[in-house]
């Protein structure tokens, strides 16, 4: 298994004839700053460049892939690219503190040497949202991979390639909330409409207080030529999708992404295999029709 080629690694350009790159060696990258998104320090934002410029030759990812980010000597784990491949020369991702190679990031300082590898997974169907409205749905840690694809399309070199931008995002309370800075210059576009929810308030929160998928019931967004995006607790997920198709989106008009079970991130050790999917390779980006098709126990 460790002589696989570099060939199997997808996106990106092959090398040069007769190179060959173990799709098991990461890039090494230095992190360059470190954000603490939650007021309870359990989600950290890290900004990484590469130490070599031309591994960028090799990592061209598009919103919603994923990269194995690797704390030496204590393993690797799959994250989502927070960041929209609209800024270049940096990678940034949110990491909610779980296990130990979460853990271990989260103990990092800044100027830190960590290994990067990928990109790896599928990705949001752009193509596809192209002139339509998109209504993203997100919670607590849920709004970092949408963050991508979100800043992606509200960059000036692709804004008018998408209609009517909606966010509803939301978290337990107003310190679980995550890039609250990004938040407060959203709400200050007018060529979009966010509404930020928290499930219990506190003495200085006073904004919205409810849970995501009520909220999502009571804006009630119109399906008619639009894409619902969410992402979330798999319970959020659930009762999201149950009041979309209740709106009458079409399951075909609703996207979400996966990350259960996730751990190679090539497809070959198989732990997130569930009957004809990988979701690290035919994921993490599934579309309610798609995940319908999926067996009952995933």
């Amino acid at each position: 298994m460790r002589a696989l080629q570099y060939a199997e690694q997808t996106p990106g350009p092959a090398p040069d004839p007769g190179t060959v790159r173990d799709v098991y060696l990461p890039h090494i990258a230095r992190i360059r700053k470190i954000t603490q998104e939650t007021d309870s320090s359990d989600v950290k934002t890290f900004e990484v460049v590469f130490l070599d410029e031309n591994a960028w030759q090799g990592f061209k990812y598009a919103p919603g892939q994923f990269a194995e980010l690797s704390v030496f000597g204590v393993g690797e784990a799959p994250i989502s690219i927070t960041s929209s491949p609209t800024q270049e020369g940096y990678l940034e991702f949110s990491v909610k503190r779980m296990g130990a190679v979460t853990s271990a990031l989260h103990y990092l300082e800044e100027g830190a040497v960590i290994g990067v590898r990928g990109p790896y997974g599928n990705t949001f169907p752009i193509d596809d949202m192209r002139g339509r409205d998109i209504i993203f749905i997100g919670g607590g840690i849920g709004l970092a991979p949408l963050r991508s694809l979100i800043n992606y399309m509200l960059s000036s070199k692709y804004r008018a390639d998408f209609g009517r931008i909606d966010i509803i995002y939301g978290a337990r309370s107003p310190g679980d909330l995550v890039f609250k800075w990004e938040l407060e210059k959203w709400q200050q576009r007018r060529d979009m409409s966010l509404v930020v929810t928290v499930d219990r308030g506190d003495d200085t929160w006073t904004g919205k207080v409810g849970f995501v998928p009520a909220v999502l019931k009571e804006i009630a967004p119109a399906p008619g030529g639009a894409v619902a995006v969410t992402c979330g607790p798999p319970i959020m997920i659930k009762f999201v999708i149950q009041n979309l198709l209740e709106l009458g989106f079409a399951p075909e008009q609703i996207v979400t992404t996966l990350e259960m079970r996730m751990k190679c991130g090539i497809g070959k050790c198989g732990r997130c295999n569930i009957g004809s999917k990988y979701v690290c390779k035919d994921g993490p980006v599934f579309t309610y029709a798609q995940l319908r098709e999926i067996p009952k126990e995933y």
